[in-house]
C-alpha cells in the first residue's frame, strides 16, 4: 500500500476545509489528512499519526498561522466541545454550509437553506450530565476520557452544562467522599461508583441525582441520599441505578428511589413533562422550543388537522402539536416512552392524542385501514434517518405535508431524494436550528408536499 505520506512523517500543511465532524482537512498530493483542532486557512506543522489506504490522520504540533475565527477552548480535547475552538458565528455558518454542500452533491442545490437559528448564550445549555466517576489521589472525581483514549481528565466545570448541575455534582462528590467508597474500574470490573447523572428542569429548577452503582449493595446509600436532599433544596429525587454489566452503556435496568420522588417535572412551550431517570428528554430546552415552534409553523396547523407523529418518544412534539391540531396520533417502538407520553397527555389535560407502541409502518397501515387520513405526518427519526419502507407508508397515506425534523443532514438529504421519487418535494427553505452549540451537530426542519 503506497501512500504519499508515512507514519511519524513531519509536514507543513495548509488546512483547506472542515469535515462534518469538525476536523481540519489538508491534502498531500490529493491524499486527505484529518487534523483535530485545526481550522480552515491555518498553516501548521504536523506529524502523521495513522495512514489508511484512502486517508490518514495527523496531529498539529505547531500553528504557524492562526485563523481569525479561532477562540481558545480547553475542553475540546476531552471531546466535550469538538467545535469549541471556532467562533460561534463561524460555527453557525459551518452548520448551514454542511446542509448546503450535501444538497449540492445530490443535485438538489435549488433547495434553499435558511441561516441557522442560534443561541444568545451558546454555553451552559445542557440540562443533563452523565459523567464517569474515578478515584484520583484517594478522592472520587468526575470528568471525561480524553478523546480516543483511556486517559481520565477530572473536571469541575463543564462549559456546555447548566452551571447549577456542576455545583450539584461537586456537592454529591463531597458527600460520597465522606464514606470512603470505591470507584468502578473498567479493566477489572470491580469498584462501586460508576457514574453520576444529574438532570435539572430549565423552568421548574427541580433536580434529580442518579448514582450508578456496580451491583445492588450501596453502603450508607440512604444516609448519602438524605444528606444530598438536606443540603441541596432543589434536588427532588435521589435514585440508585444498578448496572453490574461490563459495558459502556451508562444506566442499568434497575432503579431504587433512595429519597424524594421517582421523577421531576419541566416545561416545554408551556406544557408540563414528567421526566424519569430513563426518559429521553431533549437536552437543550431553549432550542427545542424554537425547533418545535418552527415545525408547527411550517406544518401550517389551524386547529382542524389530523397529525401523525411517527417517532413520538415521550410525546414532546405530539403534545405541542395537539394544542394546534384537531387530532394527533403518536407511535413509538419503546414501551416505556409511550407510558411517559400517556402520563404527560393527562398531566396537560390533552384528550385529542392517541399513543401506540410499535412500528410506525405497521401503525400507519392500521390507521389507513381505519379510514384515518392525516393532513400532516411528522417525523423526527434518529441519526440513521428513515427507512425506505416508512417513507413509502407515509406517502401512501397521501398527507398534504410531511414535516421532517432531522438531526443528521446526510440522512435527511438521502431521504429527500426518496420522497421525491414518491412525488413529494421540498416546498419551503430548510430551517436549521442549533441544538448543540460547540459541537458539529445540527438539527433542521424540512417540509415536503405532494406535487
Amino acid at each position: 500500500m503506497q501512500t504519499p505520506v508515512k507514519k511519524n512523517q513531519h509536514l507543513i500543511l495548509t488546512i483547506e476545509d472542515l469535515t462534518y465532524e469538525g476536523m481540519g482537512l489538508a491534502k498531500v498530493d490529493g491524499y486527505p489528512l484529518f487534523i483535530a483542532g485545526a481550522l480552515p486557512g491555518e498553516k501548521i506543522e504536523a506529524v502523521v499519526v495513522k495512514t489508511r489506504k484512502n486517508f490518514g490522520y495527523a496531529r498539529a504540533l505547531k500553528y504557524l498561522t492562526k485563523s481569525p475565527d479561532r477562540v481558545e477552548d480547553n475542553q475540546q480535547q476531552a471531546g466535550i466541545t469538538p467545535l469549541g475552538h471556532l467562533k460561534y458565528a463561524a460555527q453557525l455558518n459551518f452548520k448551514r454550509n454542511q446542509i448546503q454542500q450535501l444538497l449540492k452533491k445530490a443535485h438538489l442545490d435549488q433547495i434553499e437553506v435558511e441561516p441557522v437559528l442560534g443561541m444568545d448564550d451558546p454555553y451552559h445549555y445542557r440540562n443533563k450530565a452523565q459523567v464517569p466517576v474515578r478515584k484520583i489521589n484517594g478522592r472520587l472525581e468526575v470528568g471525561f476520557y480524553r478523546k480516543g483514549s483511556h486517559h481520565f481528565m477530572s473536571l469541575k466545570h463543564f462549559s456546555i452544562q447548566d452551571k447549577r448541575i456542576d455545583e450539584i455534582l461537586q456537592t454529591v462528590l463531597n458527600i460520597l467522599n465522606q464514606f470512603n467508597l470505591s470507584a468502578y474500574d473498567e479493566q477489572t470490573g470491580k469498584g462501586l461508583i460508576r457514574h453520576l447523572m444529574v438532570r435539572r428542569g430549565y423552568y421548574s429548577h427541580e433536580a434529580m441525582v442518579v448514582i450508578v452503582t456496580n451491583g445492588e449493595s450501596f453502603p450508607h446509600g440512604d444516609k448519602i441520599a438524605e444528606m444530598i436532599m438536606n443540603s441541596q433544596k432543589d434536588v427532588q429525587s435521589v435514585i440508585q441505578n444498578v448496572n453490574n454489566r461490563q459495558t459502556n452503556v451508562i444506566l442499568g435496568q434497575k432503579d431504587k428511589v433512595l429519597a424524594g420522588k421517582s421523577t421531576i417535572t419541566d416545561e416545554l412551550n408551556g406544557l408540563k413533562f414528567e421526566i424519569s431517570a430513563h426518559s429521553f428528554y431533549q437536552v437543550n430546552p431553549q432550542q427545542t422550543e424554537k425547533l418545535y415552534q418552527q415545525a408547527i409553523r411550517k406544518a401550517g396547523l389551524t386547529g382542524n388537522e389530523t397529525v401523525i407523529d411517527a417517532y413520538c418518544g415521550i410525546g414532546t412534539i405530539s403534545l405541542t402539536m395537539a394544542k394546534h391540531a384537531k387530532k394527533v396520533y403518536g407511535v413509538e417502538i419503546v414501551p416505556e416512552a409511550i407510558e411517559d407520553a400517556k402520563r404527560n397527555a393527562s398531566l396537560n389535560n390533552l384528550t385529542n392524542v392517541d399513543f401506540e407502541v410499535g412500528n410506525a409502518e405497521e401503525w400507519m397501515a392500521k390507521w389507513s385501514q381505519q379510514g384515518i387520513k392525516p393532513d400532516v405526518i411528522m417525523v423526527d427519526p434518529p441519526r440513521k434517518g428513515l427507512t425506505s419502507s416508512l417513507i413509502e407508508s407515509a406517502c401512501e397515506m397521501q398527507p398534504k405535508k410531511v414535516v421532517y425534523v432531522s438531526c443528521n443532514p446526510a440522512t435527511l438529504v438521502r431521504d429527500i431524494q426518496t420522497f421525491i421519487e414518491h412525488g413529494y418535494y421540498v416546498t419551503q427553505p430548510i430551517q436549521p436550528v442549533d441544538q448543540f452549540p460547540q459541537t458539529p451537530h445540527v438539527e433542521s426542519v424540512t417540509v415536503l408536499e405532494k406535487r
